[in-house]
């Protein structure tokens, strides 16, 4: 008989995509903050260019109305650097990357809880509100089932797969690897910085390791990018969940999935990339479904002969 949670993960399979991937879906469909977002994509930008862009996500509203000065005294940077990012960008000058975000902000506006009338009655309910938007683009990004199940089948297929997760991170990181040890034959945690994290990642390249899977959720430690930097020097791919598809740890990884954090309490939640990294187990799992079975089979045997659970 399979156990619940063979029948969970038989039951969950990922069904590829067929249709038109949402980077073919018009703007209309994407949340402001997304559409603010995709104006970025795939551009190199210096570290002030990422503030400007950081500043016009987290503040589109107000953002889109700023003159030149008032913006560049807003992130910190001189009105040629805005400048110099509007063209980066490939726009004419700053009045047009203006023009291109009014719409948008105007958008947000439109369709905030306030404008529909309805009200949020205390803060805790503010920051569920806040979680349930990050779930939507979570929601959003996984429209397309193609990217997961790829990136799930390369972790799969890596022998040992390096799990890394530092400060903050560690609790994602230790999740993922508790989860994934019950689906692959070799798991390995990395959750100290430094030359530990260097010995590890080595380690694991030369037992035949290929990939990395990276998490750095905000503030983002200096150390989670010394260790990306030491993932590739070893030759190993780098895999990275992350609130945000902009900044230096964008730029190391070879793949990145974004998931916004929950960041109006005192501490931050992370729901999105909770879910997100569930979903990236469903997607290793899927990519062996006969290893998957026998791997979950013995752990149930060995539970039930130890009496793991009540």
């Amino acid at each position: 008989m399979s156990s619940g949670q063979q029948e969970r993960a038989q039951a969950a399979a990922i069904t590829p995509t067929t249709g038109p991937t949402t980077g073919q879906a018009p703007d209309h469909g994407r949340a402001p903050g997304d559409r603010v977002r995709a104006l970025f994509d795939g551009h190199r930008l210096s570290p002030g260019q990422r503030r400007i862009a950081q500043y016009l996500v987290d503040h589109l509203t107000e953002a889109a109305f700023l003159s030149i000065t008032e913006l560049a005294e807003r992130v910190g940077v001189s009105q040629p650097s805005v400048t110099r990012f509007a063209t980066a960008l490939g726009f004419s000058g700053y009045p047009a990357l203006r023009d291109a975000l009014q719409p948008m902000a105007l958008s947000a506006v439109a369709g905030s809880p306030e404008s529909r009338e309805q009200y949020r009655r205390n803060e805790l309910q503010a920051a569920v509100d806040a979680e349930i938007e990050n779930l939507e683009s979570v929601r959003r990004l996984l429209a397309d089932t193609n990217q997961v199940l790829d990136i799930g089948r390369e972790l799969a297929r890596s022998v040992p797969l390096t799990v890394l997760g530092l400060r903050i991170s560690v609790s994602l990181a230790e999740y993922f690897a508790y989860a994934a040890r019950r689906i692959h034959p070799d798991v390995r945690l990395v959750t100290r910085g430094g030359s530990v994290a260097y010995d590890a990642l080595l380690q694991s390249r030369e037992a035949g390791g290929t990939w990395a899977l990276a998490f750095a959720m905000p503030r983002h430690a200096k150390e989670t990018l010394s260790a990306l930097r030491a993932a590739r020097h070893a030759g190993l791919k780098i895999a990275l969940i992350t609130d945000s598809a902009l900044g230096p740890l964008v730029e190391e990884a070879d793949v990145t999935l974004a998931a916004g954090t929950g960041a109006r309490l005192v501490f931050d939640s992370y729901a999105a990339p909770g879910v997100l990294s569930a979903a990236l187990l469903q997607a290793m799992a899927d990519a062996d479904p006969e290893r998957t079975q026998a791997r979950l089979e013995g752990y149930e045997q060995v539970a039930d002969q130890h009496g793991f659970f009540l």
